[in-house]
């Protein structure tokens, strides 16, 4: 063969293949599916879960839709990132007593689809005569994302667990946990309900076992921490290190709910023990006459501006301590204060009110909570403190029924305070709920929460008895104040008058 020949033959196979590799590159992408399986409820305790399993004849990635009721507002759409050919895909959201119609959508890395997939799901009925009627009375387009986390409190009459649950917007239930068959959670009293570990699962303390349990959102225990010592009440908290800090009675001890512990993640050992007897005053019955649960801790926070906890003690006030259990200031009325346990007078770290004008106020009636201020009310039984980015202080004012200690005041509210700890002063900033009287009055349980993200608020007296015994979330705009959204929930029966202790506004899906 001559060189011209040979050079030839060269470009031939070069332009060949060539070719082929456009041809190739021209190909669509196509997914087929094999070894199907679909298991629903594979838990036992998720009836409106399931899973789908399939292997693709390609390396995918799968986006899954569950169709709803209503429209694509209703759908529940989750991509899953990962590219492989064996997928497990979680099926969640879907209703109950209905054959739900669930898709499966395939992608390649670049996100060209592949083909479709779709699976009708027949769920079970909602267990009889459990779950509330849900009146949606207001939704717009500017609501959050996200569905309503329902800690719920009623029951059908039988000794049933406490039964978390998901609402969509329409008020349709789309997920809840069922634990009657459980052999471990099937008396589970989780008091203030269940909150998002930063992993995606949920987590709670259980009053029965003493113990945190983590929870997948197929209702699996994957991990558990005892407190050996101490009984559970109230709230656990995840710390942004992985920690969890939680509101416990000390075994033996005279009084009860009046000691905080930190438990490590990984060691599962406590760690660290604030004992209030110490550091407050538990003769002080200015708001509640209990000599055992003389402050009542309802809800725990954590600062990490400066390495210390908030706590709301129901009938006490607010009270920020250091590591040390060491108080650093007390929200709330000034009559009553006087010498803690540790011989410190409390007195030093009651915070000033100021007015709009940020001057002190100094009228000792509204000091001492017998009359509010134009600019200033106390915080009165007060449950769900949290902190907003800024740093201000949010919190649900119950108001109870001894708000003023005349009870005049019949209504409960949100309301944001601007602290400062150097000054030990405190400004109200912002408040939401007083002009709805006692349609929204809870002088027990109930939550706030501030959406970040949307500068919203979620307003929730989870024990209204109004006639009616009912709880109620209520969406905001901060600046506008304006009803965004509105659910009424009204349980067949509910215990001690809460239909819910907290809500959460989240997505179903992690």
């Amino acid at each position: 063969m001559n060189n011209t020949t040979l050079k030839v033959s060269c470009l031939f196979l070069i332009l060949l293949l060539t070719g082929c590799n456009k041809k190739d590159a021209a190909l669509p992408f196509h997914v087929t599916v094999s070894n199907e399986t679909v298991a629903v409820n594979p838990s036992g305790f998720a009836p409106l879960s399931a899973t789908i399993s399939v292997v693709t004849s390609a390396q995918t990635k799968l986006t899954i839709r569950i169709a709803g009721k209503h429209g694509s507002a209703s759908d529940i759409v989750k991509d899953f990132n990962e590219m492989s050919t064996t997928h497990t895909v979680p099926v969640l959201g879907m209703y109950p007593d209905f054959d739900n119609t669930v898709e499966l959508i395939f992608k390649n890395a670049a996100g060209t689809e592949g083909g479709r997939k779709t699976y009708t799901i027949k769920t079970a009925a909602l267990p009889e005569n459990t779950y509330p009627t849900i009146t949606i009375d207001k939704k717009t387009s500017q609501m959050a994302d996200g569905m309503i986390l329902v800690s719920y409190f009623g029951y059908n009459g039988n000794s049933i667990p406490q039964t978390p649950f998901f609402f969509d917007a329409f008020g349709d239930i789309r997920w809840y946990l069922d634990f009657r068959t459980s052999p471990e959670l099937s008396s589970l009293f989780y008091d203030n309900g269940l909150e998002r570990l930063q992993n995606g699962n949920f987590y709670c303390g259980d009053k029965y076992s003493n113990k945190i349990y983590e929870i997948d959102l197929f209702g699996k225990i994957i991990n558990t921490w005892e407190m050996p010592g101490f009984y559970f009440h109230h709230q656990v908290l995840e710390k942004p290190n992985g920690n969890f800090i939680l509101s416990v009675t000390k075994d033996g001890f005279p009084t009860e709910e009046d000691f905080i512990i930190e438990i490590d993640r990984n060691t599962k050992q406590i760690i660290r023990t604030w004992n209030l007897t110490v550091c407050l005053q538990n003769n002080r019955r200015t708001l509640w006459p209990d000599v055992s649960d003389w402050i009542h801790v309802n809800g725990l926070l954590y600062d990490p501006s400066d390495n210390t906890i908030i706590i709301s003690g129901r009938t006490q006030g607010v009270i920020k301590l250091d590591q040390d259990n060491n108080v650093v200031w007390i929200l709330g009325c000034h009559k009553g204060w006087g010498t803690a346990g540790n011989g410190r007078d409390l007195k030093n770290y009651l915070l000033q009110p100021l007015d709009r004008s940020n001057e002190p106020i100094s009228d000792q009636n509204i000091l001492d909570g017998n009359t509010n201020h134009t600019d200033f009310e106390w915080n009165w039984y007060q449950h769900a403190v949290k902190l907003k980015p800024n740093g201000n202080l949010m919190l649900f004012d119950n108001g109870g029924w001894n708000r003023n200690f005349s009870g005049a005041g019949q209504y409960s509210r949100a309301v944001e305070y601007e602290i400062n700890a150097t000054n030990k002063t405190v400004k109200q900033i912002w408040e939401f709920g007083k002009s709805r009287g006692t349609a929204a009055l809870s002088a027990i349980v109930s939550d706030v929460d501030f959406l970040a993200a949307s500068n919203h608020v979620i307003f929730s007296p989870g024990a209204v008895n109004n006639g009616t015994k009912y709880g109620k979330i209520i969406e905001v705009d901060y600046t506008t104040k304006e009803v965004l959204f509105e659910a009424t929930l009204t349980p067949v029966q509910c215990f001690y008058g809460i239909t819910f202790h907290r809500t959460e506004r989240l997505n179903l899906y992690p």
